[in-house]
């Protein structure tokens, strides 16, 4: 089992920074795909930034050049650092895992097992 806890979230303005964490156990980021998930109320959850194991990271169009995806050394926290924010990136971020990639990035939510409980990011115009 992977279990995920995310931090990190909060109220910002529009134009500001948050970075979110997510800290992993029972599995190395080495050996899971890992994305960033996140949804509205009424909208499926969608993936927004994915690593895949061997560190590959890609992202969705809408957070490109705005959002950057990385770990820590020891490879069992992820991060999402989110500049340039706007109201429309307002949501409840979630990490997710799966064993296996092949591909990792632009998988869907039904494609990940593991799951964190979320944190809410609030960015006001």
């Amino acid at each position: 089992q992977v279990q995920l806890v995310e931090s990190g979230g909060g109220s910002v303005q529009a134009g500001g920074s948050l970075r979110l964490s997510c800290a992993a156990s029972g599995a190395t980021l080495s050996s899971v795909c890992m994305g960033w998930f996140r949804q509205t109320p009424g909208k499926e959850r969608a993936g927004v930034a994915y690593r895949s194991s061997g560190g590959s990271k890609t992202y969705a169009d809408s957070v490109k050049g705005r959002f950057t995806i990385s770990e820590d050394k020891a490879k069992t926290t992820l991060y999402l650092q989110m500049n340039s924010l706007n109201p429309e990136d307002t949501a409840m971020y979630y990490c997710a895992a799966r064993w296996g990639d092949y591909p990792c990035g632009g998988r869907r939510a039904p494609d990940f097992r593991f799951w964190g409980q979320g944190t809410q990011v609030t960015v006001s115009s």
